[in-house]
């Protein structure tokens, strides 16, 4: 079934859901969405987020997307449940896969949860990994400056690994040992989030359990692309739109050469815009 899968984020972050829905399903084609000209979306007031969102979604709805991936954590935290009664296609938020794999792996149930300040103060985490078990113990901190590192294409300088080293100092808990990034802008800064908090903490990255997710609820659905469908993979950036396709390529590499690829800059909300 040869419709998109539409995947939005408030910048660059859900480019690391798409990474993993291009691994694990090759096949399927890919409308992104990266509201650029209005990240983060970490400090804004839930409606605000909420409106952006339903904003997004709205024009997103005209190519027929089979589904709809809020790759974004502080997004599916405020407006998920209201996409959700607004469209007939299946919505997948990023925050409940991202509980259930940190509940698979911790031994302690001591998990640890970075995400920006909208995402941190919802509490969207704590419930979704006390829903899964009562005994779970969550320590969580907010880490906005992480989000403007990639989206400024700083996440592999020095200067960053220095930045998140100071930014998780207070971050120590007994027996922690999982960390969910909590922000799909996170994975960008990978390696230095595990430098920084040691080989006994697992990083979590909800964008791998997503995409499973996203496989077995169009394998339910009997809406998996078959192989050989021809398809086009469409990136929309509401911002500046140079850097945002310099970081995709970046990020998805030879992935973004398997199929052909289509860049467009779209002004959302009356922002002025460039094509």
């Amino acid at each position: 079934m040869q419709q998109p899968i539409a995947v939005l984020d408030s910048g660059v972050g859900g480019l690391t859901v798409v990474k993993e829905v291009m691994r694990q399903l090759p096949c399927e084609q890919i409308l992104y969405f990266g509201d650029t000209a209005r990240a983060p979306y970490g400090p804004r007031a839930a409606e605000e987020v909420a409106r952006f969102t339903r904003e997004i979604v709205d024009y997103l709805i005209q190519f027929k997307p089979k589904m709809i991936v809020i790759a974004c954590n502080t997004a599916t935290a405020v407006a998920l449940e209201d996409i959700r009664s607004r469209v007939e296609v299946p919505v997948i938020g990023v925050i409940n896969p991202g509980a259930r794999a940190a509940f698979r792996r911790t031994k302690s149930g001591v998990v640890g949860v970075i995400g920006t300040e909208g995402t941190v103060r919802s509490g969207a985490y704590e419930t979704a990994l006390k829903q899964l078990s009562s005994r779970i113990e969550t320590v969580s901190l907010a880490c906005p400056s992480f989000v403007t590192l990639v989206e400024e294409g700083n996440f592999r300088s020095a200067r960053a690994q220095e930045i998140v080293a100071e930014t998780l100092s207070p971050l120590r808990a007994p027996g922690m040992d999982c960390l969910i990034l909590g922000c799909t802008h996170y994975p960008f800064l990978a390696d230095s989030i595990s430098q920084a908090m040691g080989p006994e903490v697992v990083l979590i990255n909800s964008a791998e359990e997503t995409a499973r997710e996203i496989h077995e609820v169009l394998e339910r659905s009997n809406a998996l692309a078959v192989e050989g469908e021809t398809s086009v993979h469409r990136f929309f950036c509401s911002g500046e739109p140079v850097r945002f396709r310099e970081i995709a390529q970046i990020w998805l590499g030879e992935q973004i050469r398997l199929m052909p690829v289509i860049w467009q800059f779209l002004a959302l909300a009356g922002r002025p815009g460039h094509s």
